[in-house]
């Protein structure tokens, strides 16, 4: 699904889109307003990329069509009685709610999108919805980034704090949601903690008493969830402990496990959607065809999803000689850590590995390229694009630019970027774009 005119604009195209003095205005019209301008345009100065990336519809489409692919076979018992037989005990409770911010990264490859992950709490949604109200016009597309899907017009903080209503509802009902609280661990030390910050205020500009926290703050008592002398409706779960099995974690899980507090995103979800070995299954076509997947599903999972394999022992011969095509990431891993493109293993890292037994292999997927200049000089950037996903439905796309083997937002120039979806052909002369 390659497409000459998106690789022209990601090549030649060097239009700075990013209006910091409008950033600057947006946040500093937030409580907050000065210390989120401090923490995202001086402390964080490679989150935000200051160029946009350019997609192609078709590829977007196609994206959108394993998202739904995905969901089909998520939805069918005999996939979650698969799912859920590695997964902790908490992640055995079903409640219903569904999920927020599902997050799915794609590699773009010269043969089309590959799916390369699911995340349950995929962060920066937010932080992107700011990115894409201060963008100047591309001045060689003539287009803004609009950062999802053209159809959905709605504004996209509506439209999160609308998904966090639905989930409040799935368990609630018409009950009043009054209270939430964004848990992480050590908060005030976490790199997304500004948009911990947005999040709390949209949340209390529309009538939810919000408050950021440790979860070891939370009492579980009662019969109800509570942060000091404040009862707690909702946790926005920003936890990677999946299961939630620390000990500081230990009132968290009780009350949910209760039905004492809603939480979301839950272990429930991150079993079904995010532990990589559920790749394997995505990709395995015995494996699909036992499930009863249709062949349509099938076909679709099978082109669009990176081929991933359970590393055991027992193969390791096989996998180290095939290593230079592999990925190796572990089950219930987050943020890219632990994860080792197979052509920079030692022997030794490669023996953990496999004494871990709970790593996948993934076909290596190379990410597609962005240039940019940097300080005057033309700096090649490698891409991803995540796609901010809810009950199936495409909320929001992004881009990260970085460099090195993984994500990182450390690379001066990368960072967030706002996605132009251009048509699915070639637009305009070659010669005389922006530098």
């Amino acid at each position: 699904m390659s497409d000459p005119g998106a690789e022209r604009y990601n090549r030649e195209c060097r239009c700075v889109t990013l209006d910091k003095e409008v950033m600057r205005a947006e946040l500093m019209r937030q409580p907050e307003g000065a210390e989120l301008c401090r923490m995202l345009l001086e402390e964080r100065p490679h989150l935000f990329a200051a160029s946009p990336v350019f997609v192609p519809e078709g590829c977007i489409r196609r994206q959108a069509q394993i998202v739904a692919a995905v969901e089909r076979v998520v939805a069918l018992p005999a996939y979650r009685e698969r799912a859920l037989a590695h997964a902790p005990a908490a992640a055995r409770f079903a409640p219903r709610a569904r999920g927020v911010f599902l997050g799915y990264d794609f590699h773009l490859s010269a043969a089309g999108p590959r799916l390369i992950e699911i995340n349950t709490n995929a962060g920066g949604a937010l932080l992107n919805a700011l990115l894409r109200r201060v963008q100047r016009a591309c001045g060689e597309s003539g287009r803004l980034a609009p950062g999802r899907p053209a159809e959905d017009e709605a504004d996209a903080e509506q439209g999160f704090l609308a998904m966090f209503r639905d989930e409040w509802r799935l368990e609630r009902g018409d009950a009043p949601l009054s209270t939430l609280a964004i848990v992480d661990d050590a908060p005030e030390s976490q790199f997304l903690l500004p948009e911990f910050l947005l999040f709390r205020n949209l949340f209390r500009r529309n009538g939810i008493d919000a408050v950021i926290c440790d979860p070891s703050e939370l009492r579980f008592r009662d019969g109800a969830h509570w942060r000091g002398e404040r009862r707690i409706d909702f946790v926005y779960n920003r936890l990677t402990d999946f299961g939630l099995a620390a000990s500081a974690c230990s009132d968290l899980r009780a009350a949910y496990l209760a039905g004492a507090v809603v939480v979301s995103p839950h272990p429930h979800a991150h079993a079904l959607y995010a532990d990589k070995r559920n790749l394997v299954l995505l990709t395995d076509e015995g494996v699909l065809r036992d499930l009863g997947v249709d062949e349509e599903t099938r076909e679709i999972l099978l082109a669009g999803v990176a081929r991933t394999t359970a590393v055991r022992a027992e193969d390791g011969g096989a996998l180290w000689a095939a290593r230079k095509h592999l990925f190796f990431k572990p089950a219930s891993g987050y943020g890219s850590k632990a994860a080792y493109r197979g052509d920079k293993l030692t022997r030794r890292v490669f023996e953990e590995i496999l004494g871990r037994g709970d790593f996948v292999a993934q076909a290596l997927v190379l990410p597609s390229e962005r240039y940019l200049n940097v300080d005057d000089r033309e700096s090649g950037f490698k891409l991803d694009i995540r796609l901010y996903v809810y009950q199936g439905r495409v909320q929001l796309v992004a881009a990260r630019l970085y460099q090195g083997q993984t994500t990182n937002f450390r690379t001066p120039g990368g960072g967030f970027a706002p996605v132009i979806v251009l048509p699915s052909v070639a637009i305009g002369p070659a010669a005389g774009l922006a530098r």
